[in-house]
Parts: structure tokens; sequence; C-alpha cells
């Protein structure tokens, strides 16, 4: 069974950056349309970044411009890159299969911005 581990969540400042990771259990990520989704308090996740092997990414009006998602096949991990990092992106950050998924999730990892 299809398992993500995700980290490098943290608290940081407006303006900082954070990069996070998702390993995957099995050789995935080179396969599949992979995505990075965010659930904040009170809302529904949402999916804020997704790449698709061979044609590229696609980001959320919200995040385009400061994240970036990435792969590394070798080791079966995302990454999503965040830089200007505002209050309004915290949330936890999951990842998984894009745009729709029937994967469980992984344990998601929080970010949270403050000052």
């Amino acid at each position: 069974q299809v398992q993500f581990v995700e980290s490098g969540g943290g608290l940081v400042q407006p303006g900082e950056s954070l990069r996070l990771s998702c390993v995957a259990s099995g050789k995935i990520v080179s396969f599949f349309v992979m995505g990075w989704y965010r659930q904040a308090p009170g809302e529904q996740r949402e999916l804020v970044a997704s790449l698709t092997p061979g044609l590229g990414t696609s980001y959320g009006d919200s995040v385009n411009g400061r994240f970036t998602i990435s792969r590394d096949n070798a080791k079966n991990t995302v990454y999503l890159q965040m830089n200007n990092l505002k209050p309004e992106d915290t949330a936890v950050y999951y990842c998984n299969k894009a745009p729709a998924t029937t994967w469980p999730w992984g344990q998601g990892t929080q970010v949270t911005v403050s000052s």
C-alpha cells in the first residue's frame, strides 16, 4: 500500500522560506501526477501545486511565483520549496497523487507563518 511521509514544516516569520519533503513508499513519483495539498483550520484541503512527469508543473493562484514543486525519482521524494511565506500559508501540508486520489493520506507537516 502506498504511504507518504511529509516533513520539513515549522514556525517561520513572514517572508521566510521552508522546504518540505515527501517520501513515498514505492517508485511512484516518476509515474504519477504528484501534488502538494494544504489544509488550514476549518477549511477544506486544497491542491496548491502539482507536477506531471514529462509535462511540467502547475500552481494555485495564491502560491504561484512563490512555491516550487520538484521531485527526485531516485529517492521517491517530492519537494515543495516555499519562499516569501505569508500568514495565510499557515496550514498542514500533505502530498499525494493529484488532482484526485484514493490513496491514503500521510500525517502531513505543519507550517505556521507568524510574526
